[in-house]
């Protein structure tokens, strides 16, 4: 195996184990030897994202998805991907700590979206974290869309499917979220953007229109580019 991309997945297991299928699926290959080499690590015991940064005890997951950067590093990885929009926060922390690059999600949907909605509102669903450290929100306003973060009552039911439904293993709370999508079309987003890995498992398994935009497929896509493949 030469210059595999390493994985670093995990948070949740679900969602990584749909990002390895999309990344399979989606790579032009006609035989087993066409495929990406991967190195998959899934770090299930990685501490909570969303707790740590409400708490501002980074330590925990920062010192720890640094170790598995290193880890994948050591193993002659040529990049990092990470499956989890939270852990970004922490990502951005360790970046300069690795001697290879780590492939942005965050940065990466962004630029997708400004491409296909320029200048429109784009609607972000994530966890409490992601949305208090603002990363996808300054992405956009960078790529000059108007970020829209859903309202206290409307947070709690995108934290209701994140941790109560996915996480749990259990199928989504559909009248949750129907009550979701009413509020975001109410305020007339162009798109909105799963920004977090279990909302991707949502999209997979209830077929969910291509308005919600995956960054897991965003991921995908540049993880296969990457290595020097062809996206289908």
């Amino acid at each position: 195996m030469e210059h595999p991309i390493g994985i670093i997945g995990g948070m949740g297991p679900m969602a990584s184990q749909l990002f390895y299928k999309m990344v399979t699926e989606h790579t032009a290959a006609e035989r087993d030897q066409d495929h990406i080499d991967l190195i998959l690590l899934s770090d299930a015991s990685m501490p909570d994202r969303t707790g740590a940064i409400l708490s501002g005890q980074y330590e925990g997951p920062e010192e720890q998805l640094l170790a598995d950067a290193r880890l994948l590093e050591r193993c002659g990885c040529a990049a990092i991907a990470i499956t989890c929009n939270t852990a970004h926060f922490f990502a951005d922390r360790i970046a300069g700590r690795v001697g290879i690059p780590i492939l942005h999600m965050i940065r990466e949907t962004a630029a997708a979206l400004a491409r296909r909605c320029p200048g429109g509102t784009v609607g972000v669903l994530a966890t409490d974290g992601t949305i208090q450290t603002g990363l996808y929100q300054k992405a956009l306003e960078a790529r000059g869309l108007a970020p829209w973060t859903p309202p206290a009552e409307i947070q709690r039911e995108v934290m209701h499917q994140i941790y109560d439904r996915v996480k749990k293993g259990l199928p989504w709370d559909r009248e949750s979220w129907a009550r979701i999508e009413d509020a975001c079309r109410g305020t007339g987003c162009a798109a909105v953007v799963l920004a977090c890995t279990e909302l991707s498992v949502i999209k997979a398994d209830q077929g969910l229109a291509d308005w919600y935009v995956d960054p897991m497929e965003v991921l995908a896509r540049k993880v296969i580019e990457t290595a020097g493949k062809t996206y289908r």
